[in-house]
């Protein structure tokens, strides 16, 4: 049974908290769609296009992930992938009140989608893309919580 998934996010930039969440959907779904979303609600340090660019260049590895950005309702999205299972990483406690409200308006969108969480390996569930920006922007070193494609991509941003 071909089951394809959809890790949506805006991945501003991604970590490896996030990396850690697709290596291992990649080991449980047939396909691994990241959907890079434009998310209006926010101010992005990278582009869309940039984002797109980095989370294909961290996740060449994969035979079974396709990285895409988005601009749309995520179950839209979700529909034009074929993809029957979204998927959401949950670092701590306190992410799992909006993510569970996120997952309830989702089904109730688009019944035929699951949503799945996964949480990351333990020295990866403090990290988060907002962290890593402001440490970056303050100078100090993050290469141990991104890959170093971003790592770089920090470093020429905040000079």
């Amino acid at each position: 049974m071909q089951i394809n998934a959809i890790y949506p996010g805006t991945f501003d930039p991604i970590t490896n908290g996030h990396l850690d969440i697709i290596a291992r959907a990649s080991k449980l779904y047939s396909k691994v769609i990241v959907a890079v979303a434009v998310n209006r609600g926010k101010t992005p340090l990278f582009t869309l296009e940039e984002r797109v660019q980095m989370v294909e260049s961290v996740t060449t590895e994969f035979t079974n992930i396709q990285v895409i950005g988005f601009d749309n309702l995520l179950v839209d999205c979700a529909k034009q992938q074929n993809a029957t299972v979204i998927l959401r990483g949950l670092r701590a406690v306190t992410d799992f009140e909006y993510e569970f409200q996120l997952a309830g308006m989702n089904r109730k969108l688009a019944p035929q989608l699951e949503t799945m969480f996964l949480t990351p390996a333990e020295q990866y569930e403090f990290i988060s893309s907002t962290m890593i920006r402001e440490i970056a922007q303050l100078k100090g070193d993050v290469s141990c919580f991104v890959p170093v494609v971003v790592h770089q991509r920090l470093i020429k941003k905040f000079n």
